[in-house]
């Protein structure tokens, strides 16, 4: 038995008011969770309402934010940068964090994205090599294009915030 079955298989029971729990310790580091993050990236427009950033991933054939994969010893924060970077061009600064969220990806893999509000700096609009098309679009269009349920949950969420 390897030392993550083992450490997954460890559990111990506690009885809690009346209420029996079992508890199954997991080393986090053996664990296959992927961790990605990532970013909305706004353009308050004085000609028009806020537009957000969204990308298209063929190989996927999918619309979503840009986020990608944390590297071994990069933070989230970094993570999430570096990942806008590299699929629209920008370079953004980070404004506020979001919220993170958790589901099976494409390969049956537990993955979490943590995502921030940012604020472009510079850089050049365009897609990066994974990406074939970002677009600036409204809240509202982003929702209708947005393809997972996740996405646009934390979408609504920001807008709530936002508009108030």
């Amino acid at each position: 038995m390897t030392k993550a079955a083992s450490t997954m298989q460890s559990s111990q029971q506690h009885t809690t008011q009346g209420v029996s729990m079992a508890a199954k310790i997991l080393n986090v580091d053996e664990a296959k969770l992927v961790r990605a993050a990532g970013g909305i990236i706004r353009r308050n427009g004085t000609r028009g309402p806020m537009r957000v950033v969204i990308v298209h991933r063929p190989g996927y054939d999918d619309w979503s934010f840009p986020k990608g994969k944390v590297d071994r010893g990069e933070s989230l924060e970094a993570t999430a940068l570096r990942e806008v970077e590299e699929e629209t061009g920008l370079r953004c600064k980070l404004v506020a964090p979001l919220g993170c969220t958790a589901y099976s990806d494409h390969k049956g893999r537990e993955k979490v994205a943590c995502y921030w509000l940012m604020d472009v700096v510079g850089g050049r609009f365009g897609a990066g090599s994974e990406i074939d098309e970002v677009r600036w679009v409204t809240v509202e269009d982003a929702m209708d294009l947005l393809s997972y349920r996740r996405d646009r949950a934390l979408l609504r969420a920001f807008d709530l915030a936002e508009t108030g």
